[in-house]
């Protein structure tokens, strides 16, 4: 072989490294998650560090290198041992919906009135517009500190966030420092949007939409794998929906798929699969609520589910058109234990916001400080600090369209899925497309790209159609609002008999006292 021959070959490719499912990686989450739940796991770290093993990766998915044989197989062990460890949490914290349930009788809130004539298909379509365009608000600076998000916005002109990011004018220094999502860079700012591009906040209401044609409201957790099985590929999933997936190929059936070595079973995954449950039960949080919750423990345990029932709650009393953003949050608020982490959370978020004394958009960084304060010690994609924020940006905004998607993108953590919800929520509550500003859904073109077969190229205004062709009747809900226990009580809210407030809750808006976080400053 010549030596130009030698130095014209090629380098040997890159090891392949799979994210969210390493054993090597899971173990970090896992014992984050442990000191999270109240597990006594600190025997079990030290065998992990003696032994040369890694803390999580900080916000990539998987770590440079893979482990060695000896390392990874230890990973495994303790992730099982992990799992046996006893759970404090889990008495305020139950994952069966039957012993949820408990809090709801008397059904506590009302969830709005029962449409006779289902959901307008206007309504339907501002929501998904809306959550299309504070998804994709939110791409670009996916997975950045919340400084990053920041001098971002500043650096363009464009802060506090009043429009999609743009590189236009934007100081090479500033962008070397905080570089966009690399994939969305090319789809999700303002100068190259054409359409609204593939992102699993979009794909997972559309297989939510093909889940309810094809099996309508009484589908299992079962029939929800399937339909992943059938039409998701693998390679987008993420998270516990990764891990779920690959359990169900290991042969293990749900709910156990979401339990098993899934360390990300509290992670923000099952919230973006809630909307379709919530849009199609308008003013009845509660049938909502449970949908939310047979779609969710595929891949997710306590307040991860609890993070999909909030929202499908919140959703569902919102399309019936007759609450405020207010209201809506206290229906989902409603549905999930009041005690859990998420809930003590989205109370916090709520009293926050209120305690903000200007209500402005440059104002709500006040809030956001004092979020990632009590919350930043969690993972970014983690449910308790996202709802937490989505509440907060959800009340300050006063159910705004363009307050709500701006301010739950600039706070930070999950951008894209913090935007998707809020501006589901508050595309809802404006009742068309008409009312939400052209600058949003303009650029949208009415089309959206996606993997899930058939569906690639599909306009919103026919996914509203096929959902209103999903709506459900029912019942009305009993009548009633009264507050939650542990629930701060907001002005106007009255405290109901035989439902009292829990010591340690402030009942004026305030920051309610808990167990676990630290009060923020």
């Amino acid at each position: 072989m010549t030596p130009t021959a030698a130095l014209a070959r090629p380098a040997p490719p890159a090891p392949l490294r799979v994210t969210w499912v390493q054993p090597e990686d899971l173990i970090g989450h896992e014992l984050r998650q442990a000191a999270e739940d109240g597990r006594d796991a600190a025997g079990i770290a030290r065998r992990w560090r003696a032994a040369g093993g890694a803390t999580a990766p900080d916000r990539a998915g998987a770590s440079p290198g893979p482990a060695g044989p000896a390392l990874r197989a230890l990973a495994g062990a303790l992730l099982d041992e992990l799992a046996l460890l006893p759970c404090p949490s889990e008495a305020d914290e139950p994952t069966e919906l039957t012993v949820i349930q408990e809090e709801w009788e008397p059904w506590p809130v009302d969830g709005g009135p029962r449409p006779e004539g289902g959901v307008p298909a206007a309504r339907l379509e501002a929501a998904w517009l809306g959550r299309a365009a504070g998804c994709l608000l939110g791409k670009p600076v996916e997975k950045l500190p919340i400084g990053g998000v920041r001098e971002l916005a500043r650096a363009t002109g464009n802060w506090p966030l009043a429009g999609y990011f743009t590189e236009a004018g934007l100081d090479p220094a500033v962008a070397a420092r905080h570089p966009w999502n690399r994939r969305s860079r090319a789809t999700s700012l303002a100068e190259n949007i054409d359409g609204m591009p593939e992102d699993d906040d979009l794909t997972y209401p559309l297989l939510g939409l093909l889940l309810l044609e094809r099996h309508g409201p009484g589908f299992t957790t079962a029939e929800v794998a399937r339909l992943w099985l059938d039409e998701l590929p693998a390679g987008r999933t993420f998270t516990a929906e990764r891990l779920a997936y690959r359990n169900l190929l290991d042969g293990i059936e749900p709910p156990h798929t979401a339990r098993y070595r899934n360390p990300f079973r509290e992670w923000i995954g099952a919230r973006i699969r809630a909307d379709i449950h919530g849009w199609t039960h308008p003013g009845d949080p509660a049938a909502a609520a449970a949908q939310a919750w047979r779609d969710a423990t595929l891949s997710h345990t306590a307040n991860g589910v609890y993070d999909a029932m909030f929202v499908a709650a919140a959703l569902a009393a919102a399309a019936g058109g007759g609450t405020d953003v207010h209201g809506a949050l206290r229906a989902g608020l409603a549905v999930i234990p009041a005690r859990s982490r998420l809930a003590r959370a989205v109370r916090r978020g709520i009293a926050m916001a209120h305690d903000e004394p200007t209500g402005t958009p440059a104002a709500f960084a006040t809030v956001v400080d004092r979020l990632h304060a009590a919350y930043g010690h969690h993972h970014w994609v983690h449910a308790v600090p996202n709802a937490a924020l989505l509440a907060a940006a959800l009340t300050h905004a006063d159910g705004d369209f363009t307050g709500s998607i701006c301010r739950a993108v600039s706070g930070g953590w999950d951008t894209d899925s913090n935007g998707a919800t809020a501006g589901s929520l508050a595309g809802l509550l404006a009742g068309s497309p008409a009312a939400l500003p052209a600058r949003w859904t303009a650029p949208l073109r009415n089309r959206l790209a996606t993997g899930v077969r058939g569906l690639d190229g599909i306009g919103f205004d026919a996914l509203a159609e096929r959902t209103a062709a999903l709506v459900v009747p029912g019942d009305p809900v009993m009548p009633g609002n009264p507050v939650m226990p542990g629930d701060p009580v907001m002005p106007g809210d009255p405290v109901m008999p035989g439902n009292p407030v829990v010591p340690g809750n402030p009942v004026v808006p305030g920051i309610p006292s808990d167990r676990t976080e630290a009060p923020a400053p």
